[in-house]
């Protein structure tokens, strides 16, 4: 008769595999949202004798937990495709002024929006390998960020970047919705940036625009979804496929 294979057999489930594959499989929780999560669970095991208190702190808790969830990524590897910065729904592709604190002139350049509801990711990725040339955070409103005024309008901070593989400069706006109350921007002027990796995010329900330089072609359409870090937004100086 075969033999059962002992839990700490190489081909046996072990508790280090196991964490293994939940870590795998369970993202963890971007730090800016550790607060929230360890606050509601706190209250769930204070008032752990009392469903009424259990219950819904347990679910904010998990719910704290998906919204600030922060998934690894793969970027592209081509220095000339442009990263989607966010995950979210493709809610415009045309071409627009960029906001005056980019420092990029009042020349329509192609730009592309990207919505992202409650449930969507909300950290922001590095759309392109670069330097950081500028960060301007600038008050406003906070009207449903899937209207083509937020732009102009809503709260928002925008960072510019000088790419490395062409020397373009691509701003990125971060910008908050109707329930957003707080931008996040980590970087600031003269950091170097890889694309794909996470700088910074925005609470809750939001847009991140991103302004291409001129001969950049855009490589999604409008209501694609996209993947922050894996989606190709556009690729510099033309088409290259």
């Amino acid at each position: 008769m075969a033999r059962r294979p002992r839990p700490d057999a190489p081909d046996g489930l072990s508790p280090a595999h196991l964490v293994t594959l939940a870590k795998e499989t369970i993202p963890p929780v971007h730090p800016a949202g550790l607060p929230f999560v360890a606050a509601a669970s706190a209250v769930a095991v204070v008032g752990r004798r009392h469903r009424w208190i259990r219950v819904p702190a347990t679910l904010t808790a998990g719910a704290c937990a998906a919204f600030f969830r922060h998934p690894a990524r793969v970027p592209p590897t081509d220095p000339a495709v442009v990263a989607a910065p966010a995950d979210g729904t493709v809610s415009l592709v045309d071409e627009a002024v960029p906001p005056a604190e980019a420092g990029l002139g009042d020349t329509p350049r192609p730009r592309v929006s990207v919505f992202l509801s409650l449930f969507d990711v909300h950290v922001q990725r590095v759309p392109v390998s670069g330097t950081v040339t500028s960060v301007t955070h600038t008050p406003g409103r906070f009207v449903s960020a899937d209207l083509p005024d937020a732009s102009s309008v809503n709260e928002r901070t925008t960072m510019t970047l000088r790419a490395d593989a062409t020397g373009d400069d691509i701003a990125v706006v971060q910008i908050a919705g109707l329930l957003a109350r707080r931008i996040v921007c980590e970087p600031s002027a003269g950091d170097s940036l890889s694309v794909g990796a996470t700088y910074g995010l925005i609470r809750f329900g939001s847009r991140v625009d991103v302004y291409l330089p001129p001969g950049a072609v855009p490589q999604v359409r409008l209501g694609q979804r996209t993947i922050g870090a894996e989606t190709a937004l556009a690729t510099l100086g033309g088409d290259r496929a």
